[in-house]
C-alpha cells in the first residue's frame, strides 16, 4: 500500500477527487459537449453487464462498450431535441465518494470513486443507480483526461433500473 502511496504523488488523490466531481457536475448539468472536452483521443466507456464486472467487451455482454467515436456519437444524439430517450433531458444528481488511487505511474493513474446517481424523469419513479467508477487517467497539457471510463453497477438486476440512455 506504501508503494502505491509514494507512486501516487505524481497525480494526487485530491486532484483526482476535485477531477471526478467536475465531471459529475458537467453530467448533471447535461454540458455533454464540455465533458467531451475531458476525454483522450481514443477514449473508452464501458458498463459492463453485473454478472461479468472484468469481463472483455469482446467477448462478453456490456450495457455499453464505447469507444471515441462511439462516445461522440452517443453526445451528439443526447443532445438532439429528437432524442426521445432523453427529451426532456433527464434530471440527474451524482454522488461521488470513497476515492482512491489504486495504480500510477508517472503520466497516468487508475482511479476508483464509489457513486449514487439519482435520475428524476417525468412520469417515472426516482431510479437510483450504485456501484463503483474505475478510470484511467493521463495526464495532458490541458490537465487530466479520461483515457477509460469504467462504470461497475451493483444492482443484482438491472432491468428494474430501466434504460440506461443518459451517461452514467
Amino acid at each position: 500500500m506504501n508503494d502505491i502511496l509514494k507512486q501516487a504523488g505524481a497525480i494526487a488523490r485530491a486532484e483526482v477527487e476535485d477531477f471526478l466531481y467536475m465531471e459529475a457536475d458537467l453530467l448533471d448539468e447535461w454540458k455533454l459537449d464540455d465533458w467531451l472536452k475531458l476525454l483522450t483521443e481514443d477514449a473508452e466507456y464501458f458498463v459492463p453487464s453485473n454478472d461479468a464486472l472484468e469481463g472483455n467487451h469482446r467477448t462478453s455482454l456490456f450495457t455499453i462498450a464505447d469507444n471515441a467515436e462511439r462516445i461522440r456519437q452517443r453526445v451528439i444524439r443526447l443532445n438532439d431535441p429528437n432524442c426521445h430517450a432523453e427529451f426532456p433531458q433527464s434530471r440527474t444528481r451524482r454522488l461521488i465518494t470513497n476515492v482512491r488511487i489504486i495504480e500510477s505511474d508517472a503520466g497516468s493513474v487508475t482511479a476508483t470513486a464509489n457513486f449514487v446517481c439519482y435520475r428524476y424523469r417525468r412520469y417515472e419513479r426516482i431510479r437510483e443507480y450504485v456501484g463503483k467508477y474505475r478510470y484511467i487517467l493521463k495526464r495532458t497539457d490541458a490537465g487530466l483526461r479520461i483515457r477509460e471510463r469504467r462504470v461497475f453497477m451493483d444492482a443484482h438486476e438491472l432491468a428494474s433500473l430501466g434504460s440506461v440512455s443518459f451517461i452514467l
